[in-house]
């Protein structure tokens, strides 16, 4: 009877790590599991740190800023839509610019050689609907 009760405690004790990881409905996991999160809180916050925060050229001259964040079919960012501007600012203007053309510059988003009048003139960007 002991040796039951030691063997039903060891298999407890050695199946508990594998339960304590992230939910799991079904089959499909739900949530990440904590050395995931590691990775995840050292990423960037769209909206914290991205949306709505100004885009600078090269000049260090203010352009405009992100409005929004195109996330590809692959999961990667592809685009920033910037909001350009019409005339005298008053209609909307957005232009999709390739992320790959932002650089990183003492915590700006720096957009070389990038104008007020520049992004104005780019073609207007489109959501699908």
């Amino acid at each position: 009877m002991k040796s039951i009760h030691i063997l039903m405690f060891a298999s407890i004790a050695l199946t508990a790590p594998t339960i304590s990881h992230a939910q799991v409905a079904g089959s499909t996991l739900v949530g990440v599991s904590v050395t995931e999160m590691r990775d995840v809180s050292k990423g960037w916050s769209a909206k914290r740190q991205i949306m709505g925060q100004p885009v600078y050229n090269d000049k260090d001259d203010r352009v405009r800023s992100i409005d929004d964040i195109i996330i590809a079919p692959d999961k990667a960012v592809s685009y920033a839509i910037i909001n350009a501007g019409g005339f005298l600012g008053l209609a909307k203007h957005d232009v999709a610019v390739s992320v790959s053309q932002f650089k990183l510059v003492d915590n700006k988003l720096v957009l070389a050689g990038a104008t007020k009048e520049a992004l104005r003139a780019s073609p207007p960007f489109e959501y699908a609907k």
